[in-house]
């Protein structure tokens, strides 16, 4: 069963998620997540939202359509046994500003620390996301949709998380966790 699984899961990235995503989850641009390593359970939490309505995508709305659980559920196995691509950060400074509010939060403004909910390798959870070697635009405008009300369909935790993020930590955290 399993192989069958699999097997339908290759068809269907082969048909249409690796045009954005690659064949592989390791996303063709920095526009589009990369989904290689990340949490099986998460990834097809996120296609049922987009099929339901619940996190907004026309282009996603239309691509999960007529996906069924099983296919949701074995396309999030497929991309969890792929490699997860990582790459040194762009701007090693900001990465380090990134890594010290990742790893301790800010203070002054009340911002609690990341890893006390991604974890301290940033691998995430079965219900929360792998941010370890995310692209930095990508991850970047997560945050800002989160802190708009724009992304709407996890929990209200990131939007009291961002609502303390300046644009700096924003882009510092997403540069930090493009290398890891």
């Amino acid at each position: 069963m399993a192989q069958a699984d699999e097997a339908r899961a290759k068809k269907i990235v082969g048909g249409s998620c690796f045009v954005c995503h690659g064949a592989e989850g390791e996303s063709s641009s920095e526009v589009f997540p990369r989904l290689a390593g990340q949490h099986w359970e998460y990834t097809a939490k996120q296609l049922e939202n987009f099929k339901s309505g619940k996190r907004k995508s026309t282009a996603m709305a239309d691509m999960v359509a007529k996906l069924t659980p099983d296919e949701m559920a074995a396309l999030g196995k497929f991309f969890e046994k792929q490699t997860a691509a990582v790459e040194p950060p762009k701007d090693a400074d900001l990465a380090a500003v990134g890594k010290f509010i990742y790893h301790k939060g800010n203070k002054y403004s009340g911002l609690a620390a990341c890893a006390s909910c991604h974890g301290a390798e940033a691998k995430g959870t079965t219900s929360l996301p792998r941010l370890a070697g995310q692209y930095a635009a990508y991850t970047e405008t997560q945050l800002k949709q989160f802190n708009q009300r724009e992304r709407t369909n996890d929990n209200a935790v990131m939007h009291a998380i961002t609502s303390k993020m300046s644009p700096l930590e924003m882009a510092a955290v997403a540069e930090y966790l493009s290398g890891k």
